[in-house]
């Protein structure tokens, strides 16, 4: 059994106020005010710094001198930068579980995912859908087995969060789509098709990011 220490108070700070940014509740350059964080969460002050560092670092926030934390501006120049960036690193994770499979039953987790996947679409629950989205690079991690992937991964995936957020509130029929992809990428790791792994990752990725683009464009 691995060891996971509980979150610390900070990072549940930082995971509130994420999922606020993620949802749209806090709009870009919306300011965050330290002393309103402290006194709405019942929480100390030195606390609430601690979560915007993290939030700074996962590219949520910015913190400018005399100006405080702002919620950053989502550009299509930041959407495709992230996009070209979160490709490779998949294509990463998704190399490495088609190397280290060696049973049925080691892609038992991402068959689990894909179905709960299929349960969010009928339920046109967006949430549900974003987040079993994200399970699959976790489910990926232990293949990999590499620390540095997995914290580049982590510290990127909540600005990845609130691009996808985006798009599928604005197309919820999108989903299908992701979910096709999601069952080829499946194939291909079974199969061991690297080549097959990035052009559908690669797919995955510029559709995304298109779809972020025009969200964009429509607000």
């Amino acid at each position: 059994m691995t060891f996971k220490a509980p979150d610390s108070l900070a990072e549940q700070i930082a995971h509130h106020l994420a999922e606020r940014i993620i949802r749209g509740e806090m709009k870009p350059g919306e300011r965050i005010q330290e002393q309103k964080v402290t006194l709405a969460l019942n929480v100390s002050r030195g606390s609430v710094r601690e979560a915007l560092l993290i939030l700074e670092r996962r590219h949520l926030i910015a913190i400018l001198p005399r100006r405080g934390a702002h919620v950053t501006e989502l550009t299509e120049h930041k959407v495709r930068s992230l996009c070209a960036l979160m490709s490779e690193l998949y294509i990463l994770l998704g190399n490495a579980v088609a190397h280290g499979w060696k049973e049925q039953a080691d892609m038992a987790p991402f068959v689990a995912i894909q179905q709960r996947l299929n349960d969010a679409y009928e339920r046109q629950d967006i949430r549900t859908f974003v987040d079993e989205s994200f399970s699959v690079m976790r489910a990926a991690y232990p293949f990999a087995n590499n620390p540095y992937l997995q914290e580049t991964v982590e510290n990127l995936q909540p600005a990845m969060s609130r691009a996808y957020f985006l798009a599928l509130e604005q197309r919820k029929a999108e989903m299908s789509e992701f979910l096709e992809l999601f069952q080829r990428l499946l194939a291909a790791v079974l199969a061991r098709d690297l080549p097959q792994i990035r052009i559908v990752l690669t797919a995955y990725a510029q559709r995304s990011c298109d779809l972020v683009v025009s969200a964009l464009t429509a607000a």
